[in-house]
């Protein structure tokens, strides 16, 4: 991992999203302050990491870490705010849950939500910061197992292999079943889907 230097203090959440891209479920986000006592070996970009480690590392960082949060915004309100607007949203959920309040919070990708403490976004933070790697194995285990549990509810639509994003496959479960109540009706492909495309 490429140290990343940030303003020095003791407490530092690191905070990422899963979920952006698909067509259904929520935009889960986790926000993670790491015990400098307790140091995990190998945290890394969720996405770069098999699901056997995944699992694994998500285990030892609620166990070791100083404190965790998740935070998420439901399709309802995807569909009301814009995906945007509710990942931040999703965001600032996920800092105000920390049982500590963090000094400093580093957050991935460009932009940062609107919090009560000084925060930076850093380009590729999870593969760049440890307690943004930490936050990204959270949010994409905690999310992965949601998408298993939907599939168990409507299994025709193959949940559990693609996690909502649009596969080829899961389009064509759209076309022929339909949208569930847990599909995110302002993405184009599921108002196609119902008919709602101008």
């Amino acid at each position: 991992m490429i140290e990343f230097i940030y303003p020095h203090t003791q407490l530092v959440a690191g905070v990422d999203e899963v979920g952006r891209g698909p067509l259904v479920g929520a935009v889960v986000t986790a926000a993670v302050i790491l015990d400098p006592a307790k140091p995990i070996v190998g945290l890394a970009d969720s996405k770069k990491l098999s699901e056997k480690r995944r699992n694994a590392l998500y285990e030892e960082i609620i166990e070791k870490a100083l404190c965790w949060s998740l935070g998420r915004a439901e399709p309802e309100e995807i569909d009301k705010l814009n995906i945007l607007h509710a990942t931040m949203l999703a965001m600032q959920r996920a800092v105000a849950g920390l049982a500590v309040v963090p000094e400093y919070v580093l957050i991935d990708g460009n932009r940062c939500p609107a919090l009560p403490m000084p925060s930076l976004a850093v380009v590729k933070g999870d593969s760049r910061v440890a307690e943004i790697s930490a936050a990204s194995i959270l949010a994409k285990v905690t999310r992965d197992r949601e998408m298993a549990v939907l599939d168990m509810s409507f299994p025709q639509y193959g949940f559990a292999q693609h996690k909502g994003y649009p596969t080829a496959f899961h389009l064509e479960k759209l076309a022929e079943h339909g949208a569930t109540e847990h599909h995110r009706r302002s993405f184009a492909p599921v108002k196609r889907a119902l008919g709602l495309a101008s």
